[in-house]
């Protein structure tokens, strides 16, 4: 079990749109493994290969946590792409191992259909709703370099400031590793 660790608000990576990943191999398997690891221990339900600080186009989600999803299985998202929003949309409560200690109410679709590749790089097609549905944008975002806080209206993002700047410069308590510096990533 390797913990690899978090990228903060404020770290480079975040904001950057992830490389396409044309290959899985021995490197990119344990990166996956170890991004389960990861986010187990934090404990998340969805974490994207920028999280922890690799550039690459890969975020994984396991709800089975979660009450009512209890029989939901672990999946990997290789090259996601969001073909299908529905206009129907619903408010949840949203938050980030990026962004420890902040939670906020987030409006998405509340529906979804996301192509994506598995580790054998063959591709699928889901249809996803509810928690589900949120995870996969909230990851995909992710891999563009978007965070959950840019969809909040600046009135908020004000009041924000202050929590964000102690993110952004280590002055919080998270009980799980987090990277020391902006320049974080994986070799």
């Amino acid at each position: 079990m390797a913990l690899l660790p978090i990228t903060l608000y404020g770290d480079k990576i975040l904001r950057k749109k992830t490389a396409r990943v044309t290959e899985v191999d021995v490197k990119t398997v344990k990166l996956i493994k170890d991004m389960f690891d990861t986010m187990k221990n934090a404990p998340g339900i969805g974490l994207a290969a920028n999280q922890v600080g690799a550039d690459k186009r890969i975020f994984i989600a396991d709800i089975s946590s979660v009450e009512g999803y209890e029989n939901s299985k672990p999946m990997v998202f290789i090259n996601p792409k969001i073909e299908k929003f529905s206009e129907e949309k619903n408010t949840m409560e949203e938050g980030c191992l990026s962004i420890p200690e902040i939670r906020l109410d987030i409006e998405r679709p509340k529906q979804i259909t996301v192509k994506f590749q598995d580790t054998e790089l063959n591709e699928h097609i889901l249809d996803a709703d509810e928690l589900l549905a949120r995870v996969i944008q909230h990851e995909c975002d992710h891999l563009n370099g978007i965070l959950f806080t840019d969809k909040i209206p600046d009135e908020l993002k004000k009041k924000l400031k202050k929590d964000l700047s102690k993110i952004k410069h280590r002055k919080i308590e998270v009980e799980y590793p987090v990277t020391q510096n902006i320049d974080y990533c994986l070799k």
